[in-house]
């Protein structure tokens, strides 16, 4: 026999006999120097080579597979925070010979029926996914035990999509300096913990990552695998409705009759039953309780159990007593046991979003856990907010504790918000309207001028609104064995409508091109015009007695920038609200019968009124900053630069009130002249000719911008130029915008060539120097358009600081 042949007939051999051997061991042998973890899966950690393996004791039984990150980047623009939860997979383990596969189920497509065949035909039409493979190791008692760690070891939440999709480079993961992190891989009795330490490593090539990241060719995060044991089959789902106000579940029915919807929808909710389903008040057979993070810091931490406590009133009206409760996480539990619903403290390096998400069971809407994950430096804006209003810091370094105050109260307000989502509600962007009828809009702080000071005593509601307590009554009301539930829900709907209750949610209240004229983000009061003239009048106020008090005494003068900043702009989410009722259009989600209007146009009287306070805010008067304020503040000093939440500038480090004035009036201008807008002007004019045209505000701007300016004040004089030219690049923009309808953009160029032409006419006519320069620049500008209108570009012009949260350009365009 050759030496080849008998080597390789020697290794065989060898192989077969550790095979024999490994598969002689029991699991106890096998597993007998590692350290066991029994629960829901039984696992053992293998600490001499690394590695997590797992008793699959339950194939062909589902369970709930959700990935999140535990530990994050802590970016708002990278978008990859602490305790972020992943998708809700329905699962299984299933066996082929020495393979286990982890198949998730398809649960977006079923037949709902008692045909086996006919639910079997559905399932082979639609494509399941395997999630995972691996390898019987040892094989007991209808146990087998698999080595999962490579599983746990992937790119699960898919942080490098997310770093190639914000720009911030190229990464891969580095197995080499990537492992099981076992301080959180535990096991509960209805759900297995497992969290892996994951390396990705790269160029970096955007700023985001540089600015969180120590090494940012190094980034290390920590991702988290939970299997959960799915509720028993006693949950009754609820039926979907529009006009309900909740998120839902849906999936296609293919067992559906013809005549029935293919498509059915489930809102989501905890489960939630009545000790006595007759009586009109019960306690819960099980109440729902969050808990607070341990980590969120005294005041904070109070405000938010105060603010997620309100909810206790919504199930109150809907006939349970205690039913809703919040405590501090006890310093025993695990936030990741899925036992504990979660309020928790999330820091970025920048403001950021807040948001409700939960762990829901996917074939019913049930949600098993509320993860709620608030943005710590949030409070902070509002205390800023304050600060600019008032002299805060008149006696020194102490603010005046109504900053604080206002502060704590927005925290209350948010934990309630995030709460919500979490317990099933979605966004009402038209509560402010019922005189802050819900927790679920986005509050604007209420203030107010009184005896010539700023009041800051209604700045946010207490407690839970009249539609919130609507809404948990159509959700979580337990109705007796005698009462049609679908009867008892419509009553419910239709008497939230008798009261006068509006719900409008996010699609129709997001300000880019939106048309309803009661559903805004960020604004109060019954009318969004009158609401800003009070606005901009308090904003006049608080400019007026802007001085170096509105910091704290020995701080660099320069970060009065800071402060002036969210006061300057004071009116910005009030300008996205008024624009709304311009070419705006109320509705309603009705259904057939329930008696609501459907759709209406925005009365002539309240777009004339729209247009004139969008106009308002172009004003000269409007616009401007004193000299005593532009005196006030120093460019930076040493250790101190300028950042995104500062006035965007074109003199380089001076304070540049010009580019001030041109966010501001950017910001209006973008809304104005939106297409859609402009497009629906044109149509309700021809509709109805009480309404105001596209040409009527057309006339109405130019006469604004470039229209004699009677003051004296140059520096003035220089802003209305600087908003006229902004006005003619936001016309031209129009004329060539495809989105717009055709009659739109031919009346926008239309007014161009006017423009042109008047613009001549008053330059034969002479002038100062800067009035003739302006008047020719634009002239220059329109034939240059003109010339080529398809490749035209409108020039750069200064934004507005990040808003609300930072990290959205400036605008609300999510």
């Amino acid at each position: 026999m050759k030496k080849t042949t008998l080597l390789l007939f020697l290794s065989v051999s060898l192989m077969q006999v550790w095979a024999q051997d490994s598969q002689a061991q029991s699991m106890k042998e096998f597993t007998e120097s590692m350290v066991a973890h029994a629960g829901y899966f039984p696992f053992y950690w293998d600490g001499n080579s690394g590695k997590i393996w797992v008793e699959v004791d339950k194939f062909d039984q589902e369970f709930l597979y959700v990935n999140s990150l535990a530990a994050g980047i802590g970016s708002n623009d990278i978008g990859l925070d602490r305790g972020q939860l992943g998708e809700n997979r329905v699962v299984k383990f299933i066996r082929s010979g020495p393979k286990v596969m982890l198949v998730q189920m398809n649960y977006d497509f079923r037949a709902m029926s008692e045909n086996e065949d006919e639910k079997i035909s559905v399932e082979q039409a639609f494509a399941q996914s395997i999630l995972g493979g691996f390898t019987v190791k040892l094989e007991e008692n209808e146990k087998v035990l698999i080595d999962i760690t490579d599983f746990l070891l992937r790119d699960a939440h898919h942080v490098i999509g997310r770093l190639q999709q914000s720009r911030q480079g190229n990464y891969r993961l580095d197995a080499k300096r990537s492992a099981i992190y076992l301080p959180r891989t535990k096991n509960f009795p209805q759900n297995t913990e497992f969290e892996s330490i994951l390396t990705f490593s790269g160029e970096p090539k955007g700023s985001y990552v540089r600015e969180v990241v120590p090494s940012p060719d190094a980034i290390t995060v920590r991702q988290h695998h939970s299997f959960v044991q799915l509720p028993d089959a006693n949950y009754s789902p609820r039926v979907f409705d529009p006009r309900s106000g909740y998120n839902f579940t849906s999936y296609q029915d293919y067992a559906s009759p013809i005549e029935a919807p293919l498509v059915k929808r489930f809102i989501n909710r905890h489960r939630l039953e009545k000790k006595n389903p007759t009586a009109r008040v019960s306690e819960a057979v099980e109440p729902i309780i969050y808990y607070v993070d341990r980590g969120a810091p005294e005041p904070i931490r109070s405000a938010l159990v105060e603010g997620a406590s309100w909810w206790n009133q919504a199930f109150e009206a809907a006939g349970y007593k205690d039913a809703f409760q919040v405590k501090i996480l006890p310093e025993e539990a695990d936030p990741m046991d899925v036992r504990y619903n979660l309020i928790q403290w999330v820091h970025r390096s920048t403001r950021g979003w807040s948001y409700g998400a939960s762990v829901r069971d996917p074939r019913t809407g049930e949600i098993i856990k509320g993860h709620v994950s608030l943005g710590s430096l949030r409070v902070r804006q509002d205390f800023l907010i304050a600060q600019g209003l008032v002299q805060a810091y008149e006696k020194g370094t102490e603010p005046k504790p109504e900053l604080l105050q206002m502060a704590l109260a927005r925290l209350r307000q948010l934990s309630a918000h995030e709460v919500g989502h979490t317990i099933g509600l979605a966004h009402n962007f038209a509560a402010s309207v019922n005189d802050r009828a819900s927790v679920m809009d986005y509050p604007h702080p209420y203030l107010q001028l009184k005896v010539n000071k700023v009041d800051f005593s209604e700045s946010y509601d207490v407690g839970i609104g009249e539609w919130d307590k609507r809404a948990i009554i159509y959700g979580y009301q337990d109705f007796p064995d005698n009462k049609d539930e679908a009867e008892e829900l419509e009553e419910i709907l239709e008497k939230t409508i008798d009261m006068g209750l509006h719900f409008i949610s996010d699609q129709d209240a997001r300000p880019v091109g939106g048309a309803h004229p009661l559903a805004h983000l960020w604004d109060n009061g019954e009318n969004a015009s009158r609401e800003m003239n009070r606005l901009l009048e308090l904003r006049k106020h608080a400019l007026s007695e802007f001085s170096e008090n509105n910091i704290p005494e020995g701080r660099p003068l320069a970060e009065l920038e800071e402060v002036l900043v969210p006061l300057y702009f004071a009116h910005r989410y009030q300008v996205e609200a008024v624009a709304k009722l311009i070419g705006g259009q109320a509705y309603t989600y009705a259904a057939r019968g329930d008696g609501q209007t459907a759709v209406k146009m925005v009365a002539a009287r309240d777009q004339e009124a729209a247009i004139k306070g969008m106009l308002r805010t172009l004003e000269p008067d409007v616009l401007a900053l004193s000299d005593r304020i532009l005196e006030l503040i120093p460019p930076r000093p040493l250790g101190y630069r300028r950042g995104r939440e500062n006035f965007k500038i074109q003199t380089d480090f001076t304070l540049d009130p010009i580019a001030a004035a041109e966010a501001a009036a950017t910001h209006t201008l973008r809304y104005l002249l939106h297409p859609a807008r402009a497009s629906r002007l044109v149509e309700f004019h021809a509709r109805e000719s009480a309404m105001p045209g596209l040409d009527e505000l057309l006339e109405d701007l130019l006469d604004q911008t470039w229209g004699a300016y009677s003051s004296s004040n140059d520096y003035k004089r220089e802003i209305q130029r600087a908003v006229a030219k902004l006005a003619l690049h936001h016309l031209m923009q129009l004329g060539v915008d495809k989105r717009a309808s055709s009659q739109a953009r031919a009346i926008a160029m239309m007014k161009v060539m006017e423009l042109k032409d008047d613009l001549r006419s008053r330059l034969a006519k002479g002038g100062d120097t800067y009035t003739k320069a302006h008047m020719t620049f634009a002239i220059f500008q329109i034939d240059q358009f003109l010339d080529d209108p398809a490749e035209w570009a409108p020039p750069p012009s200064p934004r507005l600081p990040d808003g609300s949260p930072i990290g959205c350009g400036g605008y609300m365009n999510e």
